[in-house]
């Protein structure tokens, strides 16, 4: 009699990640988030072993420390090329991506694949649209200055009534936003200068001997 086949586990729970590069010198990091307790997986090792010196580890937690995400979602990443600090630098700008992505409206997102138990978001970058909103910018005019007498009056506060708390899409923006002013967002273009011809590297020259 042939052996019965083990039962089939239950339905996983259903985890959404988003996806997002990094990129530093010659280095280059995959980044997955998605919600959990803080788990950071760099190319299958915790980011501890992974990276040993202190300021490596506090370029690749800083954008979950400054939208205080430390531990409520998990990071997956491989990276690749480069050294040590190149791809501790990658891993900040994919990480911060991604969260970008997390927290972005529902029309800024597109979906790249779904199953039953995962579904793939990443940025959707539409160029028309990118460009529109460039020209849409324009330049800040000077703030005028306020008087004593043409300062508005506040309006009362109603007596015991709360503030109005903030929606979900104005802490949304402002995580964004932190993630922008902090330069998490910002691709670092500096490079090593590549060697010249008859120097001995990008600027030092021979050594001048007089006799």
């Amino acid at each position: 009699m042939a052996e019965k086949k083990p039962a089939k586990p239950a339905n996983k729970t259903h985890r959404t990640y988003y996806i997002a590069t990094g990129r530093r010198k010659t280095a280059v990091a995959r980044v997955r988030v998605t919600e959990g307790k803080g788990q950071v997986l760099i190319n299958g090792k915790p980011f501890d072993e992974y990276f040993h010196e202190d300021k490596d580890r506090a370029a690749v937690l800083g954008p979950l420390k400054i939208t205080d995400q430390l531990s409520r979602v998990d990071v997956f990443v491989t990276a690749k090329g480069g050294g040590i600090t190149g791809q501790a630098g990658a891993v900040s700008q994919g990480l911060a991506r991604a969260m970008k992505t997390m927290f972005s409206p529902a029309d800024e997102q597109r979906e790249t694949f779904k199953s039953a138990t995962v579904t793939v978001i990443k940025t959707l970058r539409d160029q028309k649209k990118e460009q529109a909103k460039a020209k849409a910018i324009a330049p800040k005019a000077a703030a005028p200055v306020a008087t004593a007498e043409a300062a508005p009056t506040a309006a009362p506060l109603i007596p015991g009534a709360a503030p109005a708390a903030p929606s979900p899409a104005d802490v949304a923006s402002g995580m964004v936003k932190k993630l922008r002013d902090s330069g998490y967002l910002t691709r670092d273009a500096r490079m090593k200068e590549r060697k010249k011809y008859g120097l001995r590297g990008a600027r030092r020259g021979t050594q001048f001997s007089k006799r």
